[in-house]
Parts: structure tokens; C-alpha cells; sequence
């Protein structure tokens, strides 16, 4: 959405508002004005109201013309409207009664919509033209210099990324599936090696599948910052991925993917434009769309995908 409206209306200041630990992913992102920081753990501690009104208030002086709301939560609700803007775009989702503060609502065109595409269907409401003549992430290459200092042998080497974290518990392949996926893949693929992404909380997870196969594995978890990880992304051939937002990074620079889901629904979230390469298993609780695991046999939905169900979908991706 920046893309489009700063290509039909290139003049115009766009500033976005974004949890202060996921910011450095647009820092000097050339459409954007400012980054407008939020502490999205703990905002509702008084400690942190001080700041928060300070925020607001700064928002309320830009006098915006357009303030569009995409998350649909009541604190991204409530902040867009206390900015004052002229007028409050969102989307038509129940969830924390965030509708309410809209003056305008954008209906999802049925369940199975893709956000994505959803997100989109606001444009259209402000007569901004919808194509796909953009790179949705531009390279960076200051960033790319720096890891090919730390890492010399980056650019030579044929890169899987492996994906083994993910917010939910139940969102997670198992680790050891991941562990006989690089064993697998590293006898049949000689010329592959494998990095594995992940935040501080992944690094028993990185540490588990690296012991696997050490000579073939790079574990970068909790070893990256957000422009680090995604010019990783970037030189990488493909993705094994659970439903987490790395995948949804690749799937914007059109890297192929083979991506891992149980409870959620990848009709709705899955990797855009990669849908048929998404591996669900059928089973009566999928998607259940739930944090919490209430099927009779715990985390079925991803314990039972088969290592070589993935390696064959992963082969013939490579392929």
C-alpha cells in the first residue's frame, strides 16, 4: 500500500506508526517520511502513557488528511483516531469493536480473502490505482556489505533458509522434523547449505537442527537484526517456513517457499501468490485458528506432517 499511494501521489508525506522493535525493517525506506515508534508490550502501564500522549499529540499537529488503519486492533483504533486526521480508513473486522472509530470500512470480499488483497480493496476508496510495477522491498545494500564482511563466503554458496520459530507454540513444525529435513536434504543436494533464522527465543531451536548436519548448517538465530535477516532472505534460493512473518518477507520478494501450517487458515495468511505450496494436513480441527492446542492429541496438526512430505515438496521446488 505505501508503494502504490507513493507512486500515485509521490508528494505526499506518508509516516507509519509500528511497534518500536519491527521499525528497523523501514528505517530509510525512501517513500516514507518518519517511523513513528510504539511499545506495543506494556503500553498500557501508566509508565508509559507520558509517551504515549506525547505521541498522540505530535500526530494531532501533523494534521493529517488520511489515516488508515490496517491492523484493527483497539490501540491502533483508538491512537488513529485521537491523530485527528480528516478522514479514518479501516477494515471491517470485529475484533476489539476497531470499526467503531472508522469513518470509513473496508469488507473482506469473503473468509477465504487474502489480507493482502484485502489491505488493497482500501485504495480504491481514495482513487489510488492498484498494480504491481514496485518492488514491495528494496534492496539495501549498505546491509549486504556487512554481512558479506561477516560471512565472506555469503555470495558463493547456494543458501536454503530454514525456519523453525514462530509466536504461536502450536504455529511450530517440530524441531527434529526440521533436524531430518536438513539430513535429507544435505545427502540428496550436495551443493546446498542451510542458514536458520530466528530471534533470541529460536537459539535451542537453531542450535537442535545445526547439530544435524554442522558442516552444512549456518545457525544465525538470534545472530541478525531485521535488515540483516531479510538481505539473507534476499540471496536465498527457497524457504522452509512455519506460518511466521519471515515467510511472509520472502513471499513479497517472490522467493519460493514451502511453508508449514496447522492452525491458521492460508487462504487468509499464507505466502501471497504461493498458496498451492503450503502444506496443511485434513484434519477435523485445521484450521482452528486458536493459539492454544485443544485437539485430543496434542500439536496433531504439525506432529503428524511427514519429514518426507516436506523434502519431496521442497525437491521439487529446487527442482
Amino acid at each position: 500500500m505505501l508503494r502504490l499511494i507513493k507512486r500515485h501521489w509521490p508528494d505526499r508525506e506518508v509516516y507509519w506508526w509500528i511497534d518500536s522493535k519491527l521499525a528497523p525493517l523501514l528505517e530509510g525506506d525512501p517513500d516514507l517520511t518518519g517511523v513513528v515508534g510504539f511499545e506495543r508490550h506494556g503500553w498500557s502501564k501508566i509508565r508509559r502513557w507520558l509517551e504515549l500522549w506525547r505521541s498522540i499529540q505530535w500526530a494531532r499537529r501533523q494534521s493529517f488528511d488520511l489515516v488508515i488503519d490496517l491492523q484493527c486492533l483497539a490501540r491502533s483504533a483508538v491512537f488513529g483516531w485521537l491523530a485527528n486526521g480528516k478522514l479514518m480508513i479501516g477494515l471491517d473486522e470485529s475484533r476489539e469493536g476497531a470499526r467503531a472509530f472508522y469513518d470509513l470500512i473496508v469488507p473482506r470480499a469473503s473468509y477465504h480473502t487474502h489480507a493482502v488483497d484485502w489491505y488493497l480493496a482500501v485504495l480504491p476508496l481514495i482513487n489510488v490505482p492498484v498494480h504491481w510495477n514496485f518492488d514491495w522491498v528494496p534492496k539495501r545494500s549498505d546491509v549486504a556489505a556487512r554481512l558479506f564482511e561477516k560471512w565472506p563466503d555469503m555470495p558463493s554458496r547456494r543458501w536454503i533458509i530454514l525456519q523453525p520459530g514462530a509466536r504461536w507454540m502450536n504455529k511450530r513444525w517440530p524441531v527434529e522434523h526440521f533436524a531430518e529435513l536438513a539430513q535429507r536434504l544435505a545427502a540428496r543436494h550436495s551443493g546446498l547449505s542451510f542458514a536458520i533464522l530466528g530471534g533470541l527465543e529460536d537459539v535451542a531451536l537453531g542450535r537442535t537442527i545445526a547439530q544435524a548436519a554442522p558442516e552444512r548448517c549456518l545457525d544465525l538465530t538470534g545472530k541478525l537484526s531485521l535488515p540483516e535477516m531479510v538481505e539473507w532472505i534476499r540471496l536465498s534460493e527457497l524457504m522452509v517456513t512455519n506460518d511466521t512473518g519471515p515467510m511472509h518477507v520472502a513471499a513479497a520478494m517472490g522467493k519460493r517457499v514451502v511453508a508449514l501450517f496447522g492452525p491458521t487458515e492460508p487462504a487468509r495468511t499464507g505466502p501471497y501468490g504461493q498458496s498451492q505450496h503450503v502444506l496443511q494436513l485434513n484434519l477435523p480441527c485445521v484450521p482452528c485458528m486458536k493459539s492454544r492446542c485443544a485437539y485430543f492429541k496434542p500439536l496433531e496438526c504439525l506432529r503428524a506432517l511427514p519429514v518426507a512430505a516436506v523434502f519431496d515438496a521442497v525437491c521439487q521446488r529446487l527442482d
